[in-house]
């Protein structure tokens, strides 16, 4: 059978001797090293894949994909601009909005926090709101005095539904002692958790009637939130929308909102991408060592392959696949131990938050409350073929220099 000779002699070399067995520790943790190089990077890259599909999903669930402002001021023919661009193509929702910053008061506690005026319908709509109600219900959300505060926003207060927040806006009211700031109290009718930190600690929604009021708005708002089909569609949803709204109106989409968010998830990702690729490397000079330390033991059973028939090309193959099977079998372990931590690494991080006593993933910190993960199967595929490449590449020089040996130079310096 083809290769027979040279998989059988690869075979019998990556055993352990008694008295040689070094040079198969050195292989050992040379396939640790892809192992480990390979799972790592599947990790953290599934970790990063996720932690932007949950990012996005909660940002723009919570701000839409576009957003049409005034130039000139408050929004005043705001429901006439929203119908107008309601008829754009792959436009699902328009939503007129006031969104500004007020001081949240408690008996027990006070808080900066960030105000939406809203419709009640329009609030109803948002899936990643009405589907994330800790507490009391939308169906009370219908003005009169009713807000609806973010979960960990109240437990900061000390409030739970039903009872009274006090709002201070800093758009006070002009006096003969100066200017005093506005406040009223509403009730809470209902709590929300979206799983990211900085909206459950400051997010309030109210009603665009209320929202009116309290920021002095009369019948104007301050901007119309655009939600599309999908979210990739805005650069060629936003020159249209442009259009419909015409001059004077400034139309911005969540890539230029939240580039901060993203350009940095971007530039953590290409810079772990990096760092992690050299683990695999160091594990292919590890590979390329020990395979150099291979050939220099055995000389003599080189020489003496070579006297029996073994042509330069059998021993090349032969020192090949020796360094091959370490690579090809590091990257295989890596791959499983790395797609089964990714799927399972909530799991994991429970448990080891359970030894440890240690909050591993702080929401506050990390801005999402759990720790997500997605493979994405192509990117899996090139953790893969970087491992098999470099690995593949740390044989060549040692299978050359074991083919070049000269059997009567061997057999005569042994």
């Amino acid at each position: 059978m083809l290769l027979t000779f040279e998989f059988t002699v690869a075979k019998r070399y990556l055993r352990s001797r008694r008295r040689k067995s070094f040079i198969s520790i050195i292989a050992g943790f040379s396939l640790l090293g892809v192992t480990l190089g390979v799972a790592t990077l599947i990790v953290v890259l599934s970790v990063m894949n996720g932690f932007r599909s949950e990012l996005l999903g909660r940002v723009l669930g919570i701000n839409g994909h576009i957003i049409v402002q005034d130039a000139r001021g408050p929004f005043v023919d705001f429901d006439v601009t929203a119908e107008a661009v309601r008829q754009v193509a792959s436009v699902r929702r328009v939503t007129p909005i006031i969104e500004a910053q007020v001081m949240a008061t408690s008996a027990n506690n006070v808080s900066g926090a960030l105000v939406r005026g809203i419709r009640p319908t329009d609030l109803v709509a948002h899936n990643l709101i009405s589907q994330g109600i800790l507490q009391g219900s939308l169906q009370e959300f219908v003005g009169g005095g009713n807000v609806v505060v973010g979960g960990r926003l109240a437990s900061l207060l000390r409030l739970k539904v039903g009872d009274s927040i006090r709002l201070i806006s800093a758009k006070g009211t002009s006096t003969a002692v100066g200017t005093v700031p506005r406040g009223r109290i509403y009730t809470i009718v209902a709590t929300f958790d979206v799983g990211m930190y900085e909206y459950d600690s400051t997010f309030i929604f109210m009603p665009l009637n209320d929202a009116q009021k309290l920021f002095r708005l009369d019948n104007a708002v301050a901007a119309l939130e655009v939600v599309l089909d999908h979210p990739e569609a805005v650069e060629e949803v936003g020159p249209n929308i442009s259009k419909v709204v015409g001059d004077g109106r400034i139309v911005r989409d969540w890539r230029d909102l939240n580039s901060h968010y993203f350009t940095a998830l971007e530039v953590e990702r290409s810079v772990m991408l990096l760092i992690l690729t050299l683990i695999v490397l160091v594990a292919a000079f590890n590979i390329v060592s020990s395979l150099i330390m291979l050939v220099n033991d055995k000389r003599r059973d080189i020489a003496i392959l070579r006297t029996m028939g073994a042509t330069p090309g059998m021993i090349m193959r032969l020192f090949f696949i020796v360094g091959a099977s370490i690579g090809v079998i590091g990257t295989g372990v890596g791959l499983v131990l790395g797609i089964f931590i990714a799927q399972n690494i909530q799991t994991l991080r429970g448990l080891i938050e359970g030894l440890t006593h240690a909050d591993l993933f702080a929401a506050e910190i990390y801005f999402l409350a759990h720790l997500p993960s997605e493979v994405v199967v192509e990117e899996v595929v090139l953790v893969a073929l970087i491992a098999l490449g470099l690995s593949l590449l740390a044989t060549v020089y040692p299978s050359l220099r074991a083919s070049k040996i000269d059997p009567v130079e061997a057999l005569r310096n042994d």
